[in-house]
């Protein structure tokens, strides 16, 4: 891994009173929309009794093993990482496949070195999430320095009024990314899937509730992110899954078709807000991230919508290709990315 200037630890992350602007600093920019201290929205399917009592449950789990002190908690999560690298033949071999699409060149032990580091990393992004959901979750705040922040400033000097559309991905600890940055005080909201385990669905959403994150329901995401890309706020969007037939463009990812998601083109064209990659990082220590933040996208717009269409996604999809290329340990590569297929072409997966 490249160690540039950028990447040094900073000695703070709030600006001091009467400091001069510094370009490089890792600082927060003033134009940075701050938590308002609103009531977060909590929307989501009404849970039943049963759901519910398994809710309580789970967040009481988690609050006593958040008990566990962190150097005997994240080496439990790393060991509990390699034993379902171990056991779960059926996502290992879904992530042997997607890495045989992505790195033809390596060869099979190459490859399962890749997919069982990122069981083990998944791991300790499990353990980080016991302690997002317990006691002592603040502490995370700490770990987590920025990349690149100053350009923030630029992006909103650039777009003054306008939010943000933070394209990101399921890589490194994912969860951690919109709860730090939350956590350091500065607003997000991020595009949820409701998942089908409404207990599990809840406790996401318990956990990056408290920590500050704004969760905007998939099914009615388009006019929420829209109110507040208005109020000048940031929007997370996920970019590395499957999307159905009927929602999807198929652009390349490592070199085969992959059903991507419009979605996030539409509103960047519909909204006027621009797109930055943002990732957060794993650091070699393995208990320290980074958020690396990229610059903005630059979105074609000509008189063929459609076509406009296609090529921001394929541009969008490159981003977050270029950053698993990188990092491939990082990524999850248990999703079955290649899960639609264009009409015609076989299945990827049996």
């Amino acid at each position: 891994m490249e160690t540039t200037a950028e990447s040094k630890p900073p000695e703070e992350y709030g600006h001091r009173a009467g400091a001069a602007e510094d370009p490089n600093s890792h600082s927060f920019p003033r134009s940075l929309p701050r938590a308002t201290g609103k009531t977060l929205r909590r929307q989501g399917p009404e849970l039943d009794l049963k759901s519910r009592l398994l809710f309580y449950l789970m967040a009481a789990t988690l609050h006593a093993l958040s008990l566990i002190p962190d150097f005997i908690l994240y080496q439990l999560g790393g060991v509990c990482g390699f034993i379902a690298y171990l056991l779960d033949r059926r996502h290992v071999k879904i992530g042997m496949k997607n890495l045989e699409i992505a790195y033809p060149e390596r060869t099979e032990a190459e490859r399962r070195r890749i997919l069982r580091a990122s069981y083990v990393n998944l791991g300790r992004s499990g353990s980080e999430c016991v302690r997002l959901g317990g006691f002592f979750y603040r502490r995370l705040k700490k770990r987590v320095r920025y990349e690149r922040l100053w350009y923030w400033d630029e992006v909103q000097k650039r777009y003054p009024g306008r939010g943000v559309l933070v394209l990101t991905a399921h890589f490194g600890n994912f969860e951690l990314l919109p709860a730090a940055h939350a956590m350091h005080g500065f607003q997000i909201s991020l595009v949820h899937h409701t998942q089908r385990f409404l207990a599990g669905d809840a406790l996401i959403g318990f956990i990056r509730n408290r920590a500050g994150v704004d969760t905007l329901r998939k099914h009615s995401a388009a006019r929420a992110v829209l109110k507040a890309l208005r109020e000048g706020l940031l929007v997370g969007i996920p970019f590395d899954q499957n999307a159905k037939r009927s929602e999807a463009v198929f652009v390349p990812f490592f070199g085969e078709p992959a059903a991507t998601a419009s979605g996030l083109a539409r509103l960047a064209v519909l909204s006027g807000a621009p797109v930055l990659p943002v990732f957060i990082i794993r650091e070699p220590d393995g208990r320290h991230h980074r958020i690396e933040i990229q610059d903005e996208i630059e979105l074609q717009r000509s008189a063929d919508a459609e076509a406009d269409l296609v090529v921001n996604t394929k541009r969008f999809v490159k981003a977050v290709e270029d950053m698993v290329r990188r990092y491939p340990e990082q990524f999850l590569w248990t999703h079955r990315r290649f899960r639609t297929r264009p009409r015609g072409m076989r299945p990827i997966y049996d």
